[in-house]
């Protein structure tokens, strides 16, 4: 018996959205999310993301013996994660219905905005020490409510003024997190079972091939028109959302 044509679809959204965060580093939910939630409700497009999202962050956060000052500058980050999704998964439930959609819609037309437009917010280190666990807590909030963890936690790790291999260390660590808190709160609210586990996991293969594929890419092609070419695609994606 072969595979059902969804889980073909989803084989190519993983291999498209590996390819994306191969190149820029981030939006591998971002964009299985947006494409996968055209065809299946965004509950179940959150569970098939859990596996891929967390080995390509797990990846992403090497070398781990680095790791220990990025935990110091944004633990408390973290933790607000977990609090967030959790407050969001007890009072919305999973990403389920119209408003699910909706929402996510929003979630990627902003993202997108952003980053076409070039914002940079600046963060003076005083400041950090509150701002990021309500930074942690509204991107965890969002994640329950739409299964993209990029929103604001994305612009402020850019507004520390890291180093870009840093950034891209304290990247995958933020969505690392995201990625077991939103398996949590999907698996409280019965939306993640151990069939989806099996799912997911085979579609962590497409997203590593992808992965391999845009890392290439990204030593050949200029990162900054990919990345103007795929926030254009995911704002006309998240106006469709809407306006759906």
């Amino acid at each position: 018996m072969g595979m059902p044509s969804w889980m073909w679809m989803a084989v190519g959204v993983f291999v498209l959205a590996g390819l994306v965060k191969g190149v820029v580093g981030l939006g591998l939910p971002t964009v299985a999310m947006g494409l996968l939630a055209l065809r299946m409700p965004p509950a179940e497009a959150a569970a098939l993301l859990v596996m891929p999202s967390l080995v390509t962050n797990l990846w992403q956060m090497r070398p781990f013996s680095t790791l220990g000052p990025a935990l110091r500058r944004i633990g408390t980050m973290q933790i607000g994660i977990c609090v967030g999704t959790g407050v969001g998964a007890a009072l919305l439930g999973a990403p389920a219905g119209a408003w699910a959609g909706v929402a996510l819609g929003v979630a990627l037309v902003v993202y997108a905005a952003w980053t076409l437009a070039g914002a940079q917010w600046q963060v003076p280190p005083q400041h950090e020490g509150w701002l990021g666990p309500l930074v942690g807590s509204v991107t965890g909030f969002i994640t329950s409510a739409t299964g993209v963890f990029v929103i604001p936690a994305v612009p402020y790790l850019q507004a520390l003024n890291l180093s870009r291999d840093l950034l891209i260390q304290t990247m995958g660590l933020c969505f690392s997190v995201s990625t077991l808190a939103l398996a949590a709160g999907l698996a409280w609210n019965g939306s993640f079972s151990v069939g989806d586990v099996g799912r997911s996991a085979v579609l962590l293969v497409p997203a590593l091939v992808g992965m391999q594929i845009g890392t290439w890419l990204r030593q050949r092609l200029s990162p900054l028109w990919f990345k103007r070419c795929l926030m254009v695609g995911l704002l006309l994606l998240g106006v469709s959302m809407v306006v759906r």
